[in-house]
């Protein structure tokens, strides 16, 4: 769980050089809140539900001429659409662009050779011709934030009201498993991103909010914002690699049925190897920072509680196990993923973080493994 603030404050200062060479205008802090209010006014539930939906329903704007994809980029999106996860979706070769291929070659009985060859090719897109990218309207409601700036400590953090996304650019990239240098990337120069802009963004469908009993924290809602379904596959047991830095999802008959990039501890803190069991899911958690249980914690540091929130220390949810004080969860900063230390326990990009908390329940076994 350890955040890097090195590595935090160069990406914060790229993505801020990335805006002002291509011109991107960006919504930032509580500029988002000036957006105007378009919700119709409401006065019974089926209405109420459908306007909280419209906020997450990006309308996709037809196009003459469709720009011709990325192939890397194709397969990183039929492979998140598949449940093997590349990480973000940039269109870049990589480690675990690479490793999601092989986990997909794996789990349909084809050669294992990590690159997107023509049997791969056919399996992952199933003779179906789906877009790679496609331009998206922004709905007001979902550019309305709010939006905060996140301090770099832990107690700072915790004056907040909620550790949200620092702007719409972030909040977009989340929700369409990539990176704000990635959008822009994808964008050419003067793109506007605001409330009803169009803008170009990996083709990751929209989900409706998921009705979820007892949900009292908006997991619905978050399922929606980051672009995950709620019916997912059922995992009957976990693998987490820390050779290959891979947590892998096996249903009951062992099946391999989903697989995703993850952070496996630091030299301070190593992956606690062996079998444990989860034993429970936070959806939307609050934090409970205590200095005393992080090594490189400020002297000054004190007990704290943060709010909820993408931008927290766990993300978006937080999968409990049997050893104490460690967890798999979410993170503030995808694309350190594999790239970056953790205080022992398993970290993921946000949106398959989410995704495998539909996986999982109470009693689900995971070994960690060398």
């Amino acid at each position: 769980m350890r955040m890097e603030s090195s590595a935090l404050k160069n990406h914060l200062l790229l993505a801020a050089l990335l805006c002002s060479a291509c011109n991107v205008s960006v919504t930032n802090a509580n500029d988002s809140q000036q957006a105007p209010d378009t919700t119709p006014p409401v006065d019974n539930v089926a209405a109420q539900a459908a306007a909280k939906n419209a906020a997450y329903d990006f309308a996709i704007v037809p196009e003459q001429n469709a720009k011709q994809p990325n192939r890397i980029l194709m397969a990183q999106v039929a492979l998140d659409r598949a449940g093997f996860s590349p990480g973000v979706l940039d269109g870049k070769d990589g480690m675990s662009y690479k490793a999601a291929l092989r986990g997909f070659q794996e789990a349909r009985n084809l050669p294992v050779t990590g690159e997107f060859d023509q049997k791969t090719t056919a399996a992952l897109l199933e003779g179906e011709a789906r877009p790679t990218t496609w331009l998206v309207k922004i709905p007001a409601d979902f550019a309305r934030g709010p939006f905060f700036t996140i301090p770099r400590g832990l107690n700072e953090q915790s004056s907040l009201p909620a550790l949200t996304y620092r702007n719409l650019l972030e909040k977009l990239a989340e929700r369409f498993h990539t990176t704000p240098e990635a959008l822009i990337a994808l964008n050419p120069p003067n793109t506007k991103v605001g409330a009803g802009a169009t803008i170009r963004v990996p083709a990751i469908d929209s989900q409706p909010i998921a009705k979820i009993e007892g949900d009292q924290r908006g997991w619905g809602e978050t399922l929606a914002s980051l672009g995950v379904a709620k019916d997912q596959p059922q995992a009957d047991h976990l693998v987490v690699d820390k050779s290959d830095g891979l947590l892998r999802v096996y249903d009951g008959q062992s099946r391999l049925v989903a697989q995703f990039p993850v952070t496996t501890g630091s030299q301070h803190d190593p992956l606690p190897l062996g079998e444990w069991t989860i034993k429970g899911v936070s959806r939307n958690p609050e934090f409970h920072y205590n200095p005393n249980l992080f090594w490189d914690a400020a002297a000054k540091d004190q007990k704290a509680v943060l709010k909820p929130g993408p931008n927290g220390p766990v993300g978006v949810v937080w999968i409990d196990l049997s050893k104490d004080h460690y967890g798999i969860h979410g993170t503030p900063e995808p694309q350190l993923i594999g790239r970056a230390e953790s205080h022992g326990c398993i970290r993921l990009t946000n949106w398959d973080a989410a995704r495998l908390a539909q996986m999982v329940k109470s009693g689900v076994k995971a070994k960690f493994q060398a």
